[in-house]
């Protein structure tokens, strides 16, 4: 548990008492960002796997499904049905995903498939957040050699409008590196090393491993596409943004001498599988040859596509270029609320900070814009008659109180014996199943359900909140896959204990805040 007092004491990491240690000099910068590199890698996968601990949250029974394995055919469906000017269907891809999902529980009915699906597209969209991505948190050293937490953002799957005013699914670097198994690689090197690893193992009539091969190189051949696209938006918004003088036009030359290059390999091995297609007596290698063709198609026809945009892209430099430079710029420059307000103002005692706050408030609410009145309401109004109303106003009729009744199923005393119950020490954590025979004892059966129900919710602490609220300890239950063998309950035998929360940094905290 992250929540334990004091992580470096729990480590052993606390500096010893009397004069202070010399600092550990940093690592070198390659190893740092190397570390960096698979620490990123790590949290690429992260939204997967938690596919699989959150489908526990789901109302019925759907521990039979592999949401992993679910995720990683979404983002495969996503990258190989999304255009270099659209994206993805939605509906396309949901309905590629429903065989899949069908094939892991065959029994159940179509609408829980559906669902599933849909669970899992939208929870690699990140539907419900913010900024709809993800983010890590990971450590480097600075030039000091001073540990620093950084954060690093990053989506799987998003959201982006298409030409027609539809919404269209993307998939990003980050989800194409889970696919293939990389993190920042370059993508010239890495398609010709995969192209060439594809002509090996065809030549050798290894055609599973070529299919895997080939997908490689169809993923790259998406990432490279989706580099350029970015460059080509971001030239629309902003041709300053983007190096035109040297690194988009070196990008433009380096991957049409690319695609030139590929246009021969691609079209050999396209020969060399139809050769093999045609003389194998297998009906497997058959087979396996029948989609390699159709996969190194597809590269083909993309290397097309992309073709065509390289060479769209210097023209359409120069008219933006034009587009920007004559524009009419802006009457004046906006203000960063941020920079300019807020990170100022959150450091001054509320005193002086009124007046500032007051000032920008009373001038950033705009101008309110006066009620016309027209002349027939005027007129009405003034020839209409006064009410006339009573001294005291209107009676007010008396209200009927109805007692609420005592619905509740604990009481009082049954919540204080299962608390008593559940005050663990910190270092004598206790299974969930022992837990249970001494409510019975103690209780009976609706004590035991109160502890089933406390133990239930400790599962995922308020961490942040008792932190916030001062609280020194906190109750947490942690699965670690025992079945819970009991006569009412079923599930997971969980381990119920007690977190110390950091007392220090919580002081602190109240001191900062004062």
């Amino acid at each position: 548990m992250t929540a334990i007092a004091d992580p470096p004491t729990e480590l052993g990491l606390r500096p010893p008492a009397g004069p202070a240690a010399p600092a550990r000099p940093a690592p070198g910068p390659a190893a740092d960002e190397g570390l960096a590199r698979r620490l990123k890698a790590l949290a690429c996968t992260a939204p997967l796997h938690d596919l699989d601990n959150r489908k526990v949250n789901l109302a019925g029974e759907y521990g039979g499904y592999a949401m992993a394995e679910v995720g990683l055919a979404a983002i495969d469906l996503v990258t190989l049905h999304m255009d270099f000017d659209t994206g993805a269907d939605r509906d396309i891809v949901l309905a590629r995903m429903l065989p899949r999902v069908a094939a892991q529980a065959p029994g159940r009915h179509n609408a829980e498939h559906e669902r599933v699906a849909r669970w899992v597209l939208e929870s690699l969209i990140n539907v419900g957040s913010v900024d709809r991505g993800f983010r890590a948190v990971y450590g480097t050293f600075g030039a000091d050699g001073e540990y620093v937490r950084r954060d690093y953002d990053f989506k799987l799957i998003e959201e982006v409008p298409g030409p027609d005013g539809g919404v269209y699914l993307r998939t990003t670097d980050e989800a194409v590196n889970v696919l293939v198994g990389a993190l920042d690689t370059d993508v010239t090197s890495a398609q010709i090393a995969a192209e060439v690893k594809l002509e090996v193992l065809i030549r050798r009539g290894r055609l599973a491993d070529a299919q895997l091969a080939a997908e490689q190189a169809r993923y790259r051949t998406v990432q490279y596409a989706e580099t350029l696209r970015r460059a080509l938006d971001a030239t629309r918004r902003n041709v300053r943004a983007v190096d035109w003088m040297k690194a988009i036009p070196d990008l433009i030359d380096e991957a049409l001498d690319h695609i030139a290059d590929r246009y021969r390999h691609e079209n050999a091995i396209l020969t060399n599988i139809r050769k093999a297609r045609d003389e194998a007596e297998d009906p497997e290698h058959k087979r396996r040859a029948a989609e390699l063709v159709d996969i190194v198609k597809d590269c083909i026809r993309r290397h097309t596509q992309l073709q065509t945009r390289l060479l769209e892209a210097g023209p359409l430099f120069r008219a933006e270029q034009d587009r920007q430079a004559f524009a009419t710029p802006g009457p004046r420059s906006g203000i960063d609320l941020y920079g300019q307000l807020l990170a100022p103002v959150l450091r001054l005692p509320i005193e002086q900070a009124v007046r500032p706050t007051g000032a920008f408030f009373a001038r950033g609410a705009g101008l309110r814009t006066p009620v016309s009145v027209r002349v027939a309401d005027l007129v009405d109004l003034l020839l209409t008659p006064p009410v006339e109303r009573e001294h005291l106003g209107a009676e007010l009729p008396d209200p009927d109180l109805v007692a609420t009744p005592d619905d509740s199923r604990f009481s009082d005393e049954q919540l204080e014996t299962a608390l008593e119950l559940l005050d663990l020490p910190p270092d004598a954590p206790r299974r969930l199943s022992g837990l249970l025979e001494d409510a019975r004892k103690q209780g009976g059966t609706e004590l035991a359900y109160l502890v089933a129900l406390l133990s239930v919710h400790a599962a995922s602490p308020p961490v942040g909140t008792a932190y916030r609220q001062g609280e020194e300890r906190l109750l947490f239950a942690v699965d670690d896959g025992t079945p819970l063998r009991d006569r009412d309950f079923g599930g997971a035998d969980l381990i119920v204990g007690s977190a110390l929360l950091d007392a220090v940094g919580m002081a602190a905290d109240r001191k900062d805040a004062g």
